[in-house]
């Protein structure tokens, strides 16, 4: 979320830096409202369109974008392309420029950040590879040897304020916004999951969007930036015994507490220790696990979280997400606008009906097809089920006497259905095959008589229970 913000206010600042602080809280603000009014909308149910392959691979898209971001303070030279695929062109240009001293600061922060994760698993890793390499900065006196460090941090608490930026920005500032309300809600969202999941909890999706609306627009007023839950923090948290809200509330007053006691000694914090931390931090990001799993799973979904994973790093961050969510909208339509049909039959020694394909000993019932349709019979697969429905009966030969369609699964029917149902009969009709309806028979009937159409015109029978239907087919 931080790259993305200085990705939208940088252009705007145009290099003044109240201007950027001011654009910043703004930004932070309108993000917060945004969240608020998504979850006023109950928009929170768009988590579901976002399947977890997507989610995995725009976060790993993510992970990736930062660590080329942080590359340029560990080896201590300044990166100044944007997008990601430059942005390594420069770094790998720029390698012979490495400078020493930073290097070696950054060297010292990994073997601290191992040492402590290994050996002082209670220890805030984070905070000691900060507090310790500070301690080297300011003993060896390294900003002399151009070591970048922190800038002075004023002491005391900000004042709470409303930003003040300039109107025509607003318009872009919006825009910014809105990408930045959806990162926050799909990585805030896989984080609360996965951990609820572990804790055995569960999380409400629209509540999570007004805590994420609210902590933002305190942060603004605070003169703070755009903040979410995250993996690592979270996964910090747990480690060291955090397990309610409180565990929040003692970070936010640690946090007063450096403001007004500590902020000196922040100045001698090197930007390589930095960048460790959030390398460190974008690793953690990084989900091979899901990957793999995907891949064993399924290739379709595998390939589904690379491309959004390429996507973010080809394009950045903010398009990145447009990707996430284009793809996200394909699957849906994919899946409902294409969903599976299945031909049911009996297997011996099996109770019930089964899928055909699924069961290698199920068969047909001889004279019938069961057709199971999944998914609401609607404008936009209509055709798709009349395709699949004739396919069926041509496959079935001159002794198909009933065409059974299992309503259980279709959920609704539309005009459309309605036309392409009509249209089935008759065709069914001409090869001297009566079409059945089983399942949702009440439904089916209400539905026909909302419409003013005759049932006979549709269906000739209908039943409550495939199995009624089978019966009845059989005592005929």
């Amino acid at each position: 979320s931080c790259a993305i913000l200085a990705a939208a206010i940088t252009p705007l600042a145009a290099g003044d830096p109240n201007l950027y602080m001011a654009l910043a809280t703004a930004l932070t603000l309108f993000t917060g409202v945004l969240c608020v009014l998504a979850s006023a909308f109950r928009l929170g149910a768009l988590a579901d369109f976002l399947s977890r392959p997507i989610l995995v691979g725009f976060l790993n898209g993510i992970a990736l974008s930062i660590f080329l971001g942080q590359i340029g303070k560990v080896l201590g030279f300044q990166v100044t392309a944007s997008r990601i695929v430059p942005k390594l062109l420069e770094i790998l240009s720029k390698l012979p420029t490495t400078q020493l001293p930073t290097l070696l600061v950054a060297l010292f922060s990994v073997a601290v950040l191992l040492l402590v994760q290994r050996f002082l698993t209670r220890v805030p890793a984070a905070l000691a590879v900060l507090v310790l390499s500070a301690v080297l900065v300011k003993l060896l006196d390294l900003p002399s040897s151009g070591v970048a460090v922190l800038a002075p941090v004023p002491a005391g608490l900000p004042m709470p304020s409303l930003p003040q930026v300039p109107l025509e920005t607003i318009p872009k500032l919006l825009g910014s916004a809105a990408g930045l309300a959806l990162v926050l809600f799909t990585s805030g969202t896989i984080t609360s999951r996965s951990f609820a999941s572990r804790g055995g909890y569960e999380v409400d999706v629209d509540r999570e969007l007004v805590a994420y609306g609210v902590a933002n627009m305190a942060s603004s007023l605070a003169q703070g930036f755009v903040v979410t839950g995250a993996d690592s923090r979270t996964a910090m948290a747990v480690t060291a015994g955090g397990r309610t809200q409180v565990t929040g509330l003692v970070a936010a007053a640690m946090i007063a507490l450096v403001l007004l006691l500590f902020t000196g000694p922040l100045q001698f914090v090197p930007l390589a220790a930095l960048g460790v931390v959030l390398i460190a931090a974008a690793l953690s990001l990084l989900d091979m696990a899901s990957l793999r799993q995907f891949w064993r799973m399924d290739r379709r979904e595998f390939g589904l979280s690379l491309v959004t994973t390429a996507g973010v790093v080809a394009l950045g961050s903010i398009n990145g997400i447009l990707v996430a969510v284009t793809l996200a909208v394909v699957r849906f339509v994919k899946h409902t606008a294409r969903p599976s049909v299945e031909l049911l039959g009996e297997e011996k020694g099996l109770p019930g009906l089964h899928s055909i394909d699924r069961h290698g000993q199920a068969q047909a019932i001889p004279g019938m097809v069961l057709f199971r349709f999944n998914a609401p019979l609607v404008f936009f697969n209509a055709d798709h089920f009349k395709q699949c429905a004739l396919a069926a009966v041509r496959a079935s030969g001159d002794d198909l006497r009933w065409f059974v369609i299992d309503a259980i699964p279709i959920s609704d029917v539309d005009i459309n259905g309605l036309a392409v149902l009509k249209d089935l009969q008759q065709k069914l009709a001409s090869r001297n095959v009566k079409l059945v309806w089983a399942g949702r028979q009440s439904e089916f009937l209400s539905c026909l008589r909302g419409m003013g159409e005759p049932t006979e015109r549709v269906s000739e029978l209908t039943y409550p229970t495939l199995r009624q239907a089978v019966h009845a087919f059989r005592a005929l």
